[in-house]
């Protein structure tokens, strides 16, 4: 028989699918539909294990589904804006567009070679003026909306990439793109209104609830950081320039007669107005200085060393009337609350810290239970719950309970409100680079800003700028893009010259498959109401908060906008771990790269694709492994010998999972009726495996214990002329469950054994429970009650014939060796105890 030879064999069957169309879909209301979905690439031009991983694990609930009768939508595209190729781009003297349409033709080669299932007539790259136009056009629905708007403040600055991080983009204090140290910089900027949509997006998680991760779902509840509590206002002792007193939002009013001091960003606009001509001056905004520059998260952390500065101004605590002194701190952050922070360091202990540091007062306000707090002896806060003391109106109240009294009463008296805060801050989406789509806005000396009108949109990233070697945008510098007319006076306006985040893009993109070439709008909506949301996203657990946020936000925001009718974009997510070799992730700085292209030239796609989901759990990280990949390809290679030589012969084109009249097989012997049982039980078990836990590699070692079995058998089914049928069967069933995991040789196998239509076409095999039932049953059999050994039986033996082959066990007999039976219990079907002593 012909040997193996898989890159052959690939290439044969990607053609004859490729030609048949045989992944093309659409829209089709009389079946049900599947949409799955991997996340879209960065073009880098070359595909890592990461993506092989990802795209296969996508491929595989494509072909399944598809088997089930689903009709698949299952598309690729192309992240293809971004810093990346602008810098690669200088670095090699090309331009971004070039070197990105470049790579997107080799990853798209890549990833046929691997023979996934993707409709490429919908394929998409954001980067194209076709995909961007839309987004041009959904920024200028969102300003009509207010939902865009502009403003000048501090934002985290990477000074090697030239442009503005959103918070989400700044990772322990440096670029998530390039890893260096991010710096705040004054600047005035586009952002997105995410905060009006907090609440929604908080709540809809629990709609998320069962197929979202916890995991994801939780570090989306503590980014939206939900607080609920008071907002008040402590009077300054002296008005500066004006301002007359100081906002603090808290969620412990319980402890506000407590407050000896007050806590000021360093970015907290009133700082420069208090210090202003006093003593403290050089030296607090020396320590602002220092401050703004640092990372967020360990400003935020509770590790962080806390210091600050006395600010030389006081200002009135609103339930005691005592004046109590300003600090700026480091703990304190302008993006949460309102960056002014009510300082109870009795009851706080990042504030009992910076207390004990600069020998500022504690005030005890709550006790606990059966003991008295003394200040001055106190080695940290007491921050549970307790009676309050030292609190005016409300002592003697249980905290929890004066909360909400206190809250009303700085409600009556007007010194405060009951308010709701969120961690989460609006999306800066202004980026100062070259390489992304133009925000369509203009700006002129008599009418201010004003958007461009949606006639002369696209607004096109000009592609023939010459990139400057500094890194630099050349967008400011290029006149015939930047002098523009007024749409509205007919004066000179310039065009913005920031470009889009590319978040942005990212946020939408799965929408645009379910109708890509429509040139009119963005979405068709017949196309959309059938295909969205997606039924099944996958991809990394780094995009938890950054991506799939945002995209939860723009599908909600374009429902309000009235161009989807869903709530959330994605129904079910698998967060799929890492490839890691010698203990780390892969990378090139570490040297331990496994090339995609050299692993599929030696073994072939279907070898790389089996090791990839055999070798763990999706949602695990997967240790590369030489000797794993090598067990693939000898699993796959004995796959071949099964069928083409060890079988040849034998086998006829019978149905998977064929029925039992058809196969005659009341009348075979007792192998073969194990046989259909192991044959019916591996199409059970790697069905549920796929469908319900995406446990490919269960499913995988199912078919190999059935591969095994058959192998061990081969002689005795050659042996049984009537056996020929339920070998037929079994190997059918072999290769259809297979098929979605390794389909090329599973094609090639089921059309040598002479099926006349593709197994592609074929339905997932329906196992008969009836042929899972067993001629034998296995007992437990105890020793006074402890499990001493197990025993098969015939499914109808006798009580008799039960307590015999219980007391004939090997392990059982030395348990009563020397002791007199006193009885022996026996449950049909169960168990067997024997009571001696």
């Amino acid at each position: 028989m012909s040997k193996y030879v898989p890159e052959d064999v690939e290439k044969k069957w990607q053609a004859v699918w490729e030609d048949g169309g045989h992944f093309k879909v659409e829209a089709d209301p009389a079946r049900p539909k599947y949409y799955v979905l991997e996340m879209f690439p960065y073009p880098s031009g070359r595909i890592h294990m990461g993506h092989v991983r990802n795209y296969s694990i996508g491929d595989v609930v494509a072909r399944f589904k598809r088997m089930e009768g689903h009709n698949v939508l299952h598309p690729m595209g192309w992240d293809a804006f971004g810093m990346p190729a602008e810098n690669a781009a200088i670095k090699h003297g090309l331009h971004p567009a070039s070197w990105t349409i470049s790579n997107i033709d080799s990853m798209r080669t890549q990833l046929k070679r691997l023979g996934y299932s993707y409709d490429w007539r919908r394929e998409i790259a954001t980067c194209h003026p076709g995909y961007y136009v839309h987004e041009q056009r959904f920024f200028l629905d969102f300003l009509k909306k207010g939902l865009v708007y502009r403003k000048h403040s501090p934002q985290n600055w990477c000074e090697t990439c030239g442009t503005v991080l959103a918070n989400e983009q700044v990772i322990d204090g440096c670029c998530w793109r390039c890893d260096q140290k991010v710096v705040q910089k004054d600047l005035e900027q586009w952002f997105l209104r995410i905060t009006d949509y907090a609440e929604e997006l908080l709540a809809d998680l629990d709609k998320l609830a069962g197929g979202w991760p916890e995991r994801v779902l939780t570090m989306q509840r503590n980014w939206i950081g939900k607080s609920v509590g008071a907002e008040l206002t402590f009077a300054l002792a002296e008005p500066v320039e004006g301002e007359t007193g100081i906002t603090v939002f808290t969620t412990r009013p319980d402890t506000l007669f407590g407050a000896t001091f007050m806590s000021l960003a360093a970015e907290h606009p009133l700082v420069p107005k208090l210090i202003a001509g006093k003593p403290q001056e050089t030296a607090v905004t020396a320590f602002v200085e220092s401050v703004r520059n640092m990372d967020r998260i360990v400003r935020g952390g509770e590790d962080l060393e806390k210091e600050g500065v006395f600010t030389g101004a006081y200002c009135i605590n609103p339930a005691t009337g005592a004046p109590i002194p300003i600090f700026v701190a480091n703990f304190v952050l302008m993006g949460y609350g309102t960056g002014a922070v009510m300082a109870v360091p009795a009851h706080d202990q990042r504030d009992f810290e910076f207390a004990r540091k600069y020998d500022l007062p504690l005030q005890v306000v709550i006790q606990p239970e059966g003991r008295t707090l003394d200040p001055a002896a106190m080695t940290e806060a007491y921050a549970d719950p307790g009676v309050l003391v030292a609190s005016g109106d409300f002592t003697g109240l249980p905290n929890e309970e004066a909360k909400g009294k206190i809250i009303d009463w700085l409600a009556e008296t007007g010194r405060g409100t009951r308010s709701v805060n969120y961690r989460l801050r609006d999306w800066n989406i202004s980026r100062q680079r070259y390489w992304g789509a133009p925000i369509p806005v203009l700006y002129c000396e008599k009418c201010g800003i004003v958007p461009v009108p949606e006639k002369d949109l696209p607004v096109e990233l000009p592609r023939d700028l010459a990139l400057l070697p500094d890194g630099r945008s050349p967008l400011p510098v290029s006149p015939p893009f930047t002098d523009a007319v007024c749409p509205l006076c007919g004066g000179k306006a310039r065009r913005e010259t920031d470009t889009l985040d590319t978040f942005f893009e990212s946020s939408w993109y799965f929408a645009r498959y379910a109708s890509a070439r429509k040139a009119d709008g963005p979405f068709d909506p017949a196309e959309i109401g059938y295909w969205l949301p997606v039924d099944q996203y996958i991809g990394g657990i780094e995009h938890a908060i950054l991506h799939l946020l945002y995209s939860r936000f723009f599908v909600k925001a374009l429902r309000d906008c009235g161009y989807v009718a869903f709530d959330e974009p994605f129904s079910n997510l698998l967060t799929q771990g890492m490839v890691i070799k010698d203990g780390s992730k892969m990378s090139k700085s570490k040297g331990n790269v496994v090339d995609p292209d050299l692993m599929i030239s030696k073994y072939g796609a279907d070898t790389v694709r089996v090791f990839i989901l055999f070798a763990a759990p999706p949602e695990k990280d997967l240790e590369w492994s030489d000797t794993g990949i090598e067990g693939a390809s000898r699993f796959l290679s004995r796959l071949w010998r099964l069928v083409t030589e060890e079988l040849a012969g034998v086998l006829t084109p019978v149905a998977a999972c064929a029925p039992a009249g058809e196969l005659g097989i009341d009348a075979l012997p007792p192998l073969f009726a194990e046989l259909r049982r192991r044959e019916h039980a591996t199409a059970a078990k790697a069905g549920a495996d796929i469908r319900e836990r995406f446990q490919f590699n269960t499913a995988i070692a199912a078919a190999m214990e059935l591969v095994n079995f058959l192998y061990a058998n081969v002689e005795a089914i050659k042996a049984e002329p009537k056996g020929a049928k339920a070998a037929s069967s079994a190997v059918a069933t072999l290769l259809t469950v297979l098929s979605p995991i390794a389909p090329h040789i599973c094609e090639e196998l089921w059309q040598r054994i002479g099926h006349e239509k593709l197994l592609i076409d074929q339905p997932w095999p329906t196992h008969d429970p009836a042929a899972l039932v067993t001629d034998e049953v296995e007992i437990v059999v105890q020793v006074c009650g402890k499990l001493r050994g197990k025993v098969s039986v015939p499914r109808d033996a006798s009580k008799e014939d039960l307590e015999r082959a219980a007391l004939a066990d090997a392990n059982v007999a030395k348990h009563i060796e020397g002791k007199t039976i006193r009885k022996v219990i026996v449950v049909p079907g169960k168990l067997v105890n024997v009571v001696a002593n």
